[in-house]
């Protein structure tokens, strides 16, 4: 194979659709657009989505989803997040300090996904923990102060 002998697939090129040049080229006259209205206009359309004064679909359908604005201030942390922290004290300034969590954190909750193998002592009552992750970490010899 030679890049000079390289053709398109037979039938995936098809010639352009010269229109207005007489009725024995096939799109004489009216050139496919049919018989007066809007759509046989030159520049005459519509914008994309008009269905002719009907409500457009894209209005008709209903909104869907949602952001939270409290998201930002939430954050969940895993037992083998809290392996990261430095210390046996968990606070919240600790964590924004380990990078575990945003600046704008306001409320931790600590669920049960890994292990925990040291004792943590968690001493701001901003950090919940689910039943899970409390007992885990409880039983790992920790404990919450609040």
């Amino acid at each position: 194979m030679r890049l000079n002998t390289i053709k398109p697939g037979a039938g995936s090129k098809r010639t352009r659709l010269r229109v207005g040049r007489g009725a024995s080229a096939g799109q004489g006259k009216t050139c496919g657009r049919g018989v007066k209205g809007q759509r046989a206009r030159k520049g005459g359309y519509h914008k994309v989505g008009f269905e002719g004064g009907q409500m457009p679909l894209q209005r008709r359908l209903p909104k869907i989803g949602f952001r939270s604005a409290m998201k930002a201030s939430r954050a969940e942390l895993t037992l083998s997040d809290l392996m990261r922290v430095s210390g046996a004290e968990v606070t919240l300034a600790g964590l924004i300090e380990a990078n575990l969590v945003s600046e704008n954190t306001k409320l931790v909750k600590i669920i049960l996904s890994g292990k925990v193998t040291k004792p943590f002592t968690i001493k701001d009552k901003v950090i919940t923990a689910t039943k899970g992750a409390k007992s885990a970490v409880e039983s790992a010899g920790g404990k919450f102060e609040v």
